[in-house]
């Protein structure tokens, strides 16, 4: 299955694919064609990053940073978008929407097809509501079993909607949700305030597993950063719930089960998740 929707492993594998080319290059120009994302571009982008060497490129959940010594560029891929180092003479396409120029002749250049995306510009020290009230990342080692054992008492919402809120932990998405829940012998709808501390930890654990692996994976077999084909992709994954409405399950043969939850496809096992 190829996954179109960005989630944490397919950021952090950007963020790994682009650090390599932009560390220490100085921006000497940008363009930006198409200021109209999901969140207007900072009007002074070009005015701050201009001129500017790179620092660091670091990721928040979902967010990728630019970082220099004044501030930071925090960028985020929507629906389907993409970061790419190319040569500045590569012909321009429809969705192109903004070019960062290096010193060494190429360019970042991010595409969105959906303009579903965001390119803000935070000065030095400076938060944003976006990422203010983040919770832990998921692969630190902040995050655990006994973190979402507390996190999670007296809550009647769904564990699988609990683990995909943001502010308990960022970069659960949908499919890793999935995908961790069934690994644990979890339930999806099951009340976060009724799950063990012992079955807390092994989600916890089986979360970082999962998106471990996808990040293994995505950085082997995802698009090349400095090739113009331009088509994020991502990376296929062996998923063993998601998608797999209806069909058997890897462990003990049954139909999957498929419903809505959180108005998200949610798919388990009913013999094998209690």
């Amino acid at each position: 299955m190829c996954l179109s929707v960005p989630e944490l492993p397919e950021v952090e594998t950007t963020r790994r694919g682009i650090r390599p080319h932009l560390l220490k290059r100085k921006i000497t120009a940008v363009l930006v064609r198409e200021p109209r994302l999901r969140w207007p571009v900072t009007p002074a982008l070009s005015q701050n990053l201009t001129g500017m060497t790179v620092e660091e490129v670091s990721r928040r959940g979902k967010y990728i940073f630019i970082e220099t010594k004044t501030g930071r560029a925090m960028i985020h891929l929507g629906m389907s978008g993409s970061l790419r180092v190319l040569p500045a003479d590569v012909a321009v396409e429809k969705h192109d929407h903004i070019d960062l120029g290096l010193d060494d002749g190429r360019v970042l250049r991010y595409r969105a097809p959906r303009r579903f995306g965001s390119f803000f510009w935070l000065p030095e020290t400076t938060g944003h509501a976006l990422i203010d009230h983040l919770g832990p990342e998921p692969l630190s080692e902040d995050f655990d079993g006994d973190y979402l054992f507390a996190r999670s008492r007296n809550k009647s919402v769904a564990i699988k909607q609990f683990v995909m809120d943001s502010k308990v932990v960022v970069g659960v998405g949908n499919i890793y949700a999935n995908e961790s829940l069934f690994l644990s012998g979890i339930r999806p709808e099951r009340k976060a305030g009724s799950v063990s501390r012992k079955r807390y930890g092994v989600l916890a654990a089986n979360i970082k597993l999962v998106l471990a692996a996808a990040i293994e994976a995505g950085g082997t077999t995802l698009r090349d950063f400095v090739k113009e084909d331009g088509n994020p992709g991502y990376f296929r994954h062996e998923l063993k719930v998601y998608g797999r409405g209806a069909e058997p399950c890897v462990q003990c043969g049954a139909a999957l089960k498929e419903i809505r939850l959180g108005q998200r496809t949610t798919v388990f096992c009913r013999h094998c998740q209690t």
